[in-house]
Formats: structure tokens, C-alpha cells, sequence
């Protein structure tokens, strides 16, 4: 059996109770690393405190290893117990669809296991979820690159009068341009966008389309470090959100669409 267990959006104490207990009688445990755990607390010692809690030793997966290495644990799902953890959700904000069709190819028994996730924590500021339209990422800009897809997204939504949430780029083991012609991968450290880089792109995309899909006064909600102690939630216009210190990742962002009564009423307590 291949368990795939989301581990939530906290600490180590966010497992569910089945998430235990299924670790408990794996044999082996693979922890997925490329995307939020950071946020996990999960840098320095933080595998170490996993390990304690599940008395079994963790393989951390890099993003190589699940693109490139993946049959090997599927292989070994086939002889005896696997388990692989997945900060958040399985199917939350990172999806591992890739690695359960890949698993059903092999004939290797699948079961998930569900956490919170990003895509409802977001909840927490009052904003009604079925009151969300499609989700973007905002990747980082670069020198030579710097997409703006995501603006149709917004815009969209915005017409229909939907909230938008923005998932902000995470830059973990990215091997750098000069190594990679190279030959040589040497990666370059890891980097998490902020709310107030994600709000300069934003604009700066605005001001190059000139559609008026939002504005520096358009209402959002920054959050921080969500479902951990210290998460942090603001609710202002662009501008404001910019000169807040939202301090450690990780940080996402949701563009306001049109609001009900009860949902301007909660709002107010994160105003800033």
C-alpha cells in the first residue's frame, strides 16, 4: 500500500489521527520537500521532531526524486507499506494526481489521507469559500521573464464578482541558469515571495495592460504562516498591504471580488 498523508498546515500535532496511525505501520516514509516546508518549521531540526513523534527514521523526496525516482518507492509500495507526506493536502494547493496515476499504472494500492489545506484556511478571514473563483500562482519576475497569465484569471473573476486567491511563488532546490549550461546543478537557496513582491507584480502587470482589473485601492487579505500559532491575517487595500511587515513565509494574498454583509463584517476584525 501507498499512503499519501497530508500533514497539515501547522506542526507535527496536525496529523490526523488515521495520518498516525497509517505512518505508524509503514515500513518506510518519504517526506515531500520541494514545496512548504519551511513553513512547517521543518528546516533545521524540524525532521528530527517528526521523527521523534513517528519513532521511524524519514527520507526527505526533493522535487528530482518524485519527477525522476518515483518508481522506485512505487516499487517498494508493491513489497510492503510506503507512506509519503505532503505538507497541507494531497490535493490541495499542490496536487500529487501525477504520483496516484503513476502508482495506479504499477497496480500499487493507493490510499489518501486529507489535511487542511491553503485553499480553506483562507477561510479564516471571513471570505466564503464557494465565493472564490479560479486560483493563480505569481511566480517570480525575473530580468527575462516575467509572465502575466494570471491577469485574465483576475480579471474574470473580478467581473464575475469573485474573490481571487493568490498562491505566491516558492523557490526550493531550483538549480541556477549558469549551472545548468554548466552541466553541473548547483542550486541556489531557497526563496519565498512576499505579499508586498506579489503586490508590486501585480501592479506592475496592471500598469502595462492598463485594464483596470484592479487598482493600489482594491481591497485584499495577506495571510501568513496559516494554521501555525503565529499565522498572521490583514485585510487592506493594495497600497496598505504593501508597508506590512508580514514577516516569515509562507504568504499568500486574496484579491477581494464583492462582498456580503456578514463577510465585510468579519473582514473589519483584520483590517489594518
Amino acid at each position: 500500500m501507498l499512503y499519501i498523508i497530508g500533514l497539515g498546515l501547522g506542526d507535527e500535532k496536525d496529523i490526523t489521527l488515521r495520518g498516525l496511525e497509517a505512518v505508524k505501520k509503514s515500513q518506510k516514509i518519504y517526506i515531500e520537500s520541494y514545496t512548504s516546508l519551511l513553513s512547517f518549521g521543518i528546516s533545521e531540526d524540524g525532521i528530527s521532531t517528526l521523527e521523534k513523534l513517528y519513532g521511524k527514521p524519514l527520507i526527505v523526496a526533493d522535487r528530482e526524486m518524485v519527477e525522476e525516482k518515483v518508481d522506485d518507492m512505487l516499487l517498494e509500495a508493491r513489497e510492503f507499506d510506503v507512506a509519503f507526506l505532503v505538507v497541507g493536502d494531497p490535493f490541495g494547493a499542490t496536487t500529487h494526481s501525477d504520483l496516484v496515476v503513476r502508482a495506479k499504472k504499477m497496480d500499487v494500492e493507493v490510499k489518501v489521507i486529507y489535511n487542511a489545506s491553503v485553499m480553506n484556511a483562507v477561510g479564516v478571514c471571513g471570505l466564503q469559500l464557494y465565493r472564490y473563483g479560479e486560483t493563480v500562482s505569481l511566480p517570480f519576475f525575473t530580468e527575462t521573464w516575467r509572465p502575466d497569465s494570471f491577469y485574465e484569471k483576475i480579471q474574470k473573476n473580478r467581473g464575475l464578482g469573485l474573490h481571487t486567491l493568490c498562491l505566491l511563488d516558492i523557490r526550493v532546490k531550483e538549480p541556477s541558469l549558469e549551472s545548468l549550461c554548466r552541466g553541473k546543478k548547483q542550486y541556489e537557496p531557497p526563496s519565498f515571495m512576499t505579499i508586498g513582491v506579489a503586490i508590486d507584480q501585480l501592479l506592475e502587470v496592471e500598469q502595462l495592460r492598463g485594464e483596470s482589473a484592479y487598482n493600489e485601492d482594491t481591497l485584499c487579505v495577506g495571510f501568513a504562516r496559516l494554521g501555525s500559532e503565529n499565522q498572521m491575517v490583514v485585510a487592506g487595500s493594495m497600497k496598505q498591504l504593501r508597508t506590512v511587515d508580514f514577516g516569515p513565509p509562507l504568504h499568500c494574498l486574496t484579491i477581494v471580488g464583492k462582498t456580503h454583509p456578514v463577510e465585510e463584517e468579519m473582514l473589519d476584525f483584520y483590517r489594518s
